[in-house]
């Protein structure tokens, strides 16, 4: 049995749409992952650093016979492969691969923190995440996705393409 993996997807460089959906397909193509649920994409304000265009997002649910760790590097390696060019904390970038829930494993190194630590703060995760499992409970919060989402006081600009 395989490991239950959400992963957060971002673009705002160059084809945004065109540079998620490509993400999404090299995803499918590492070691039998499998696509259990798909978000829509969103059209989102930028987070952290404002002076930037917008961004796309959405969220996927895979199955994955890899460890952590081994999705996350290949998740760098996509990353890499579709032009990203490491900048500066929350700059522009063509695409931005975050494991969100790893089962529900609670992991703190200095390469990988799950769950995700940004994620009940931010609505372009937690929309799409609400889509596609809203019962969904955060390990760590001990709160449903929907539930989190509900939490967030104000509009962070997220629309649905």
């Amino acid at each position: 049995m395989g490991h239950i993996a959400y992963i957060g997807i971002g673009s705002n460089l160059g084809d945004k749409l065109h540079h998620c959906e490509k993400a999404i397909s090299e995803i499918l193509k590492i070691d039998q992952n499998k696509l259990l649920a798909k978000s829509s994409l969103f059209k989102t304000q930028p987070v952290g650093y404002t002076s930037q265009d917008l961004f796309v997002n959405g969220v996927i649910k895979i199955e994955t016979n890899l460890e952590a760790l081994d999705l996350l590097h290949k998740l760098k390696t996509i990353e890499s492969q579709l032009g990203r060019v490491e900048t500066f904390r929350w700059g522009p970038r063509t695409i931005d691969l975050d494991i969100l829930f790893f089962d529900d494993a609670e992991i703190h190194t200095g390469e990988l923190r799950i769950p995700h630590p940004f994620i009940q703060d931010r609505q372009f995760v937690l929309i799409p995440l609400a889509e596609i499992d809203p019962t969904l409970v955060h390990p760590v919060l001990k709160k449903t996705v929907q539930e989190l989402l509900n939490n967030l006081k104000g509009d962070q600009g997220v629309e649905k393409l």
